[in-house]
């Protein structure tokens, strides 16, 4: 007895309407699962870790801040994309139970039946949050219940908006246009349906709860004919396809006015209400093409494939600033004659002499100041987005303090990758502010606070409002009209984030590095057409686009970089922004998009971690090529080398312990550590350098070491209150006082 007892219950906990709809979802739409599978992924670090998306949900930022204001936004995509689940759901699943057609509330009922998914994520979600915003953000419990509020009154407000205008406000335009394009059967001229499209399967369910919150039994409901129930049921896709329509507007109208910071929501709100349209589009191909959706998937894959080939819409940035609209025949072709006809020995010689000329004059001013044999800087720069940024500007202006600012006024080539130089061009563009007079204090802790500010919510908020759902929105820069995208997101908030400090072109410093009042900055790129180096430079550096060797082989010259202002001598080199300089150096894959530019075919560029992570490549050339000049007029040369990775560990020991690591090493060895391989290389360098320079040559490293071995800064553009400290007394680390020590004596 008590074992057919239990067995009863069980029963009806298996046939309640709830627990029906679980097993549905997971036995038939398993698409739509992905969805919050990935927002899982993300939320708990296993998916896009590195780019640092986690941040973008837990610790979401509106104007700058984390707040109730950008929880409450939050919260109100959270609804959003909570109601396209329901609405997506019940229009694929409506057919599976026409009963609910007889409940007063249909679609009330089936949001509230329909919400394990949902509430379990939402509980999860929460508890995540709370997590991360004590421990990484450092804020208070009373700031955290607070934001949380913010969170949950948004997600009720837009629910509770849902319900109210699109399931219980008659709309007559909607209507009449809705009904229409919501009947499948309108498009059955075009879609023969047969047999397999006519799927009977009425999931059998004994309970279900009530719009009161009741646990009813559908004997309870009145009997209709089931085609009356249809005809309910229909009326309500009506409303559903309403709702996702109107999340499309939304995320449009967002993306056009995204320089506007206050309409500039969350990223993590702007990748909900995505998830929101993707959905409700994958519920509308579902709904339609029913047993030709694979054919219905590929033939929308090849349509877009055939716009992107007629260049109806192009995924690729530009660099702003430069001349995309030259004539075709002032357009320089990139192909191997015309870079040696370019790069010539005679072009090699001449920029070697222009630059030995600017040495002479840094030399002048060194001796001015009392230093008879002056010591010279050349500083190499890791990549590694906001981490590398903000432990650049933090070394640099800390080694420039306690050098008495000998390190500014005695370095004279700065390179590197990706975010390093973000930080060493802030850190030169506030110093060269404080020499014109127009910075009072350039050791400011403003400053470091500046670089440190966020940038991912910009550029993902971008990728969800403009590069998928706009990608025709259009600005118009020095009289050129440019693509809006993530690349300009980027670059705008950089800008608003460092003030005037990054808004110039690399022609407005191109005066002073000739007078040596600067260093020069060599920013990079990686030609991806062929894996050639693209140096972005105000003066010009021919001289470091082939090994020295070559100037012998007049014929089959090995050229290997490019000089960006002598290749494109007729598209405006100088007004590149140097906020565009930076990007093209630190593209990351995906985060970012690829760079093109006005050659024939198009040169296109990604970071410059694919070529050399470090700024080595060009430094030890730079030093090699003026070994002369430096043996003759130069006391030490320092080689100061600032990485946001240790060099003895770059990358942790790992077993092949899975069937998944097995399999999938020997394919991404190369992608994995190819970091590792290029600072293994960088020491055959290290070793044969001073030889060139007569014993000159002194390498000063400071690395990035975290307090937590196995929890450095992400490597993102974004960083939390916790890693910022982290990374600012990591200067405090001992090795690099050593170092730090090495360099005050080195410069004296």
């Amino acid at each position: 007895m008590a074992k057919g007892a239990l067995r009863n219950k069980m029963r009806h906990v298996y046939y309640f309407l709830p627990v029906q709809l679980v097993i549905l979802h997971f036995r038939k739409y398993q698409l739509l699962l992905l969805f919050w599978l990935m927002l899982i992924a993300t939320l708990t670090g296993h998916f896009a870790e590195h780019f640092g998306a986690a941040t973008l949900f837990l610790a979401p930022e509106y104007l700058g801040n984390i707040n109730f204001y950008s929880m409450f936004l939050m919260g109100g995509a959270m609804g959003v994309f909570i109601m396209s689940w329901h609405i997506t759901t019940f229009i694929i699943n409506a057919h599976r139970i026409p009963y609910m057609g007889a409940t007063r509330q249909t679609f009330l009922v089936y949001v509230i039946n329909n919400s394990v998914i949902p509430l379990v994520f939402l509980i999860f979600y929460s508890i995540i949050t709370i997590h991360f915003q004590w421990y990484y953000e450092h804020a208070d419990l009373k700031f955290i219940l607070f934001t949380q509020g913010g969170f949950y009154i948004g997600l009720l407000l837009v629910v509770l908006v849902s319900f109210a205008y699109f399931f219980r406000v008659g709309r007559d335009l909607l209507k009449s246009v809705l009904t229409t394009i919501t009947n499948p059967a309108r498009i059955r001229d075009i879609i023969p349906y047969d047999a397999l499209d006519y799927e009977v399967d009425i999931i059998r369910v004994d309970n279900y709860i009530t719009e009161t919150f009741r646990i009813a039994h559908c004997d309870e409901l009145e009997r209709y004919h089931p085609r009356m129930l249809n005809a309910v049921l229909r009326r309500h896709h009506r409303n559903a396809i309403a709702a996702t329509v109107f999340a499309v507007i939304l995320l449009f109208m967002l993306g056009i006015f995204m320089d506007q910071p206050v309409l500039r929501i969350p990223a993590g709100a702007g990748f909900l209400i995505l998830f929101a349209i993707m959905m409700g589009i994958v519920g509308a191909v579902k709904y339609f093409l029913r047993s030709w959706e694979v054919l219905g998937w590929a033939v929308i894959i090849l349509f877009l494939s055939a716009l992107v080939g007629r260049h109806v819409f192009d995924l690729r940035s530009i660099a702003y600033g430069v001349n995309y609209h030259t004539p075709q025949q002032d357009q320089p072709v990139y192909d191997y004659e015309h870079l040696r006809q370019v790069f010539s020995t005679q072009r090699y010689e001449q920029d070697k002499r222009t630059e030995e000329g600017r040495l002479n004059k840094w030399k002048q001013k060194r001796l001015a100041a009392g230093e008879s044999k002056p010591p010279m800087v050349v500083i190499s720069i890791s990549g590694g987005g906001s981490r590398a940024a903000y432990w650049a500007f933090r070394t640099m202006q800390y080694a420039d303090s306690v050098t008495g600012g000998k390190l500014f006024t005695n370095t004279l080539m700065i390179s590197g990758a990706s975010g390093g130089m973000m930080g060493g061009a802030y850190w030169r563009s506030v110093h060269s502010a404080y020499k014109d007079g127009i910075v009072n204090d350039p050791y400011a802790a403003k400053y470091q606070d500046n670089i440190g500010k966020d940038l991912l919510n910009a550029i993902i908020f971008s990728f969800a409002s403009v590069d998928i759902i706009n990608p025709f929105n259009k600005i118009s820069i020095e009289g050129h009209s440019y693509s809006k995208d993530r690349g300009y997101a980027m670059e705008h908030e950089l800008v608003n984030n460092t003030g005037a400090m990054l808004d110039k072109t690399i022609g407005d410093f191109k005066q002073k590095e000739a007078d040596a009042d600067i260093p020069e900055m060599i920013f990079n790129g990686t030609i991806i057409n062929d894996g050639r180096k693209l140096m972005m430079a105000a003066q010009p550096v021919a001289y470091l686009t082939r090994p020295e060797y070559s100037l012998s082989d007049s014929m089959t010259p090995p050229i290997d970089a490019i000089d960006f202002a002598a290749f494109f001598e007729k598209q405006n080199p100088y007004s590149l922004r140097i906020t565009s300089a930076i990007r093209m150096n630190a593209t990351f894959p995906f985060v970012l998009p690829v760079v093109k530019l006005p050659s024939v075919p198009v040169m296109n560029i990604m970071d410059a971690g694919m070529r050399d992570n470090f700024g080595t490549e060009i430094a030890s050339r730079y030093l090699f090529t003026m070994r002369r000049w430096i043996e003759e007029n130069a006391g030490d040369v320092i080689f100061l080398e600032i990485r946001d990775t240790r060099e003895g560990e770059m990358y942790p020991p790992a077993e092949q312990g899975s069937l998944s690591s097995m399999i999938s090493d020997p394919v991404f060895v190369i992608q994995n550590k190819w970091e590792t391989f290029q600072s293994y290389y960088h020491g055959y360098l290290k070793d044969y350098a001073p030889y060139f320079l007569g014993g000159k040559l002194r390498f000063v490293s400071l690395e990035y070491v975290p307090e937590e071995k196995e929890k450095s800064a992400a490597l993102n553009f974004h960083l939390t209150q916790k890693e910022k400290m982290d990374i600012s007394r990591s200067v405090y680390y001992p090795r690099n006082q050593a170092a730090m020590d090495t360099l005050k004596k080195l410069l004296k």
